[in-house]
Formats: C-alpha cells, structure tokens, sequence
C-alpha cells in the first residue's frame, strides 16, 4: 500500500516541474478562448469600420463598372482595373487584417503566457504509435472535448437561428434600398447578427479555460516519488555530496600539511592537540595559524615538525586556544598577542642558539592565556 500511494501521481505539480513542461512547450491553451478572442476582434473591427469599407467597395464598383465601349475590348485596360479595384479592397481591409493580426499573436499570451518552443516543434515517433491514438480517441479528454463541442454547436446553432429569424424583415428589406445605403446597411447588419452568435461563445470560453487549466495541472502531477527524486535532484545526491565533502576535506589536509614545514613554530597539548604558527613581519599583520588538528593530524603534524626541525612547545592552554577559537589562515585572537609573542621569541632564539651555539633558551611558561579563551579552563 505505501508504494502505491508513493507511485500515485496525487500531489501537485512543483516550481521546478512547471518550468520544464514550459520549456518543452507544456502550456495551458483554451481554443475556444482564441477562437472568442479572434472573432470578437473581428466582429468589433467589423462595426467600427464597416461603414468606411462599404465606402470604399461601392466606389470600386462604381468605377469598375463606368468604362467607354472601346475600354471593353481593350485587354490590358481591363486588366489594370482589376488590378485597382483589388489594391482598393485590399486598402479597405488593411485595418481589419491588422487587428485580427493583433488578436492572433495577443491570445496566447491571455492564458499561459506568449511561448516559442522548438521542443514541441521535434517529431515524436511516439505519436505514430496506433495503439497509443486510439487510447487516446476514448480517453477522458477526448470525451470531455465531444461534450464540449455538441455543447457548443447547438448553443451557437439556437443563437443563430434565433438572430437570423428576428431580422429576416430587414434583411429582406435591404433588397430595396438604394446600393449606397444598402450595402454599410449589410454589414451593420452582418456584424451586429454575428456579434450577437460569437458573444453565446463568451459562455462556452468561461468554462473552457479553468477546465483547460485544471486539465494541464493535472496531467503535470507528479508521486510522492518523484518528489523525492527532483528533491534529490536539486540538493544533490547525499553519497555524491558526502564523497566530494570527503575528497575536499582530503584536498585542504594536503594543502595544510603542506604548510606545517614552513611554520614557525608548533604548539601542542601535548598530544590531542597540535597548532602550526607563522609570522612574516613585513608581510602579516599578527601571527597566522597554518595548521591545526587532533589526535591522528595533531601526530602527523609534530612528525613533520621534528622531520624539518621545526621548534615543538608544549603549551596545553595556549593550544586549545587557538584551535578553538582559530580556523586555518586566520590571525591570532588579539588576547592571545602576549602569549604567541613569548612562544615566537623562545623559537626565534632556539633557531639562533642552533645556528651559533650557546646555551638553550629557556622554555616559556605560565604563557597569559585568558581563562574564557581556554575550553578546559572557562567556568562554562
């Protein structure tokens, strides 16, 4: 039971699926909306200019009908009326060709957003698979689709019929009238009649767009697994993750270890402990900690120190100190400038004593370590 509620695609599409079905042209789209939206621009453009194009189409005939009767046998005289009669009407057209233009690209746009996407153009062998078309000839969607349009052919059919017999008188009447006012009087008349059959539309396209938009939801559902899975997918695989921590971690150990020969001095608790100083006084402000660790690391890093003879202090406060409140390549904590200051003086004159002989310096002890700064010494 708990895989197949986990294979079950019930939960909600994510952010990151809803941008990869864009990105392969997954949008929802309403047909009905851009057909309502095309020919409700149509029908407006249709009314606000249908008197300038009647205008426009009665002067083309007119004057393609008024000719002299030598112009009738002249053959290129008939054909350059032609050609104006057609450039007028395509003028009279232009401005409704231009915001049916206008509608066609601004539809999209009104549910889903405007989206090129070469992904959906790429042939898909799938498609051509019979048995899969013929699923989807009796899915629920094509059956939602049938309803949907029997639905919209009677609901337009009644309105039509119903518009078309109320004005059957005036349209009967346009055959008397002059030709003038006969022909802005048809397309008043067509444009008013369709208006009327595109706005039973307006009902068809509400339902239309929230059952599309509910449709492409959940066609983009995804299981408890496949939340997981993008989960994973987005944050990183642990075990990959946990292996590059690992090889980072490996990576910056080689890169300390590779400072422990050039430090100054080695400071240690003795053994759990261990801290590599350096100071450059041209080039540091205050003493940088180069190399730290415990137990395993502390012991590799005092090996290096006595392989390359670098000076080893046991100072157990001081150490646990800096490891604490130090990480590689930061400066030493201000509080502790007084005790690295003595540890450096006692290395600098170890390093002199083995260079020109003399007697051994002194170890430093009793270093000023606040108590706050030392883990084991703080009350808390």
């Amino acid at each position: 039971m708990a895989e197949e509620s986990d294979l079950e695609k019930s939960e909600p599409a994510s952010p990151r699926r809803l941008e990869k079905a864009r990105e392969e042209g997954q949008v929802a789209r309403s047909r009905e909306l851009a057909t309502f939206v095309m020919l409700a621009t149509g029908i407006g453009s249709l009314w606000a200019t249908g008197e300038i194009i009647g205008q426009h189409f009665g002067s083309a005939l007119r004057n393609s009908l008024q000719f002299e009767r030598a112009s009738a046998f002249d053959a290129s005289y008939m054909m350059e009326q032609a050609g104006t009669v057609v450039l007028h009407g395509l003028q009279a057209l232009l401005p409704l060709f231009a915001m049916m233009l206008v509608a066609a690209l601004a539809a999209p746009m009104l549910l889903g957003g405007w989206l090129f996407s070469g992904k959906s153009l790429a042939p898909k062998f799938s498609k051509l698979n019979p048995v899969a078309g013929i699923g989807r000839m009796f899915s629920t969607e094509s059956l939602a689709e049938l309803v949907k349009t029997v639905v919209k052919s009677l609901l337009v059919g009644g309105i039509a019929w119903w518009v078309i017999s109320g004005n059957l008188s005036s349209i009967m009447a346009l055959m008397s009238e002059p030709l003038r006012a006969a022909l802005p009087h048809t397309l008043r008349l067509v444009a008013s009649s369709c208006a009327l059959i595109i706005g039973s539309l307006l009902l068809v396209t509400a339902i239309d767009v929230p059952y599309q938009l509910w449709s492409h939801h959940r066609k983009l559902r995804m299981s408890r697994e496949d939340l997981r899975q993008e989960q994973k997918e987005n944050d990183g695989d642990p075990q990959v993750k946990a292996q590059i921590r690992r090889q980072q971690q490996q990576m910056a150990k080689r890169r300390m270890m590779a400072e422990v020969p050039k430090a100054d001095i080695i400071v240690t608790n003795p053994t759990h402990f261990a801290v590599a100083l350096k100071y450059m006084d041209k080039e540091m402000r205050a003493p940088r900690v180069v190399a730290k660790g415990t137990d395993l690391v502390a012991l590799r890093i005092r090996a290096m120190a006595e392989e390359y003879k670098i000076p080893i202090l046991e100072a157990p406060p001081l150490t646990r100190a800096l490891y604490r409140h130090t990480q590689l390549g930061d400066e030493i904590p201000v509080a502790l400038y007084a005790a690295v200051a003595e540890v450096l003086a006692w290395a600098y004159q170890l390093h002199r004593q083995n260079s020109e002989g003399g007697a051994l310096p002194p170890k430093p002890r009793n270093l000023p370590v606040p108590e706050s700064l030392d883990p084991q010494g703080s009350p808390a």
